[in-house]
């Protein structure tokens, strides 16, 4: 099972990393990581470097297609090169995923269209530029196309998506495994629950 994350400058880490730490347990599943030139691909936090080996353009066909998001969606969805390979390796996957603003990815190549999905809620009227209809649930799953909201949404998606490609037995093992047992200690998670202050100040961060 052949499960690909492309990744490009200024990728949100935990968009790309908490699927991976959930999709590597997966039983005879291989993630691997893509980019438009091998090197060094840097976090939009500016301190975690990944070294890539592959082009995207080398990868042919894959099981599960997951985008992440973060500032790298400008670079993605301004490249016809690679918004041509995400339609091509669409036709053949099993999935094709999105966590954050890699939804705007999805939108740009076309692959959301008529369809309802999520992203994070600063982007929610950039998903809609593209014909999308925005939702603020966590995850929404089309078939065989998933999208998740915000950065910590992906590691949902990623448990969910785990079900689907094995069984709910071994979603809920690597669940335990990982010990994702999320109790945050505040319930300012979402826009609907966040006081006008803190909704300020994260606007803020970004």
């Amino acid at each position: 099972m052949d499960i690909v994350i492309p990744i490009f400058d200024r990728f949100e880490p935990l968009d790309a990393i908490g699927p991976y730490e959930i999709l590597a347990y997966v039983p005879g599943a291989t993630v691997r990581f893509v980019t438009a030139e091998p090197g060094l691909v840097q976090d939009v936090l500016g301190s975690l470097p990944v070294h890539v080996p592959t082009r995207y353009s080398e990868v042919e066909a894959c099981d599960v297609l997951l985008i992440p998001g973060g500032g790298s969606f400008l670079a993605m969805v301004d490249d016809p090169d690679f918004l041509d390979w995400v339609r091509r390796i669409h036709a053949g996957t099993r999935f094709t995923t999105s966590v954050c603003t890699g939804a705007l990815v999805l939108g740009a190549a076309g692959l959301l269209d008529g369809l309802t999905a999520t992203t994070h809620w600063d982007a929610a009227a950039q998903l809609k530029s593209y014909g999308v209809d925005y939702t603020s649930e966590r995850v929404v799953r089309h078939d065989r196309v998933i999208t998740s909201a915000g950065v910590s949404s992906g590691i949902d998606m990623a448990v969910q998506l785990a079900a689907l490609l094995t069984d709910d037995v071994t979603a809920q093992a690597i669940q335990l495994y990982t010990e994702y047992d999320p109790q945050p200690p505040f319930d300012t998670g979402s826009v609907a629950k966040a006081p006008a202050e803190v909704l300020a100040r994260a606007r803020a961060l970004g």
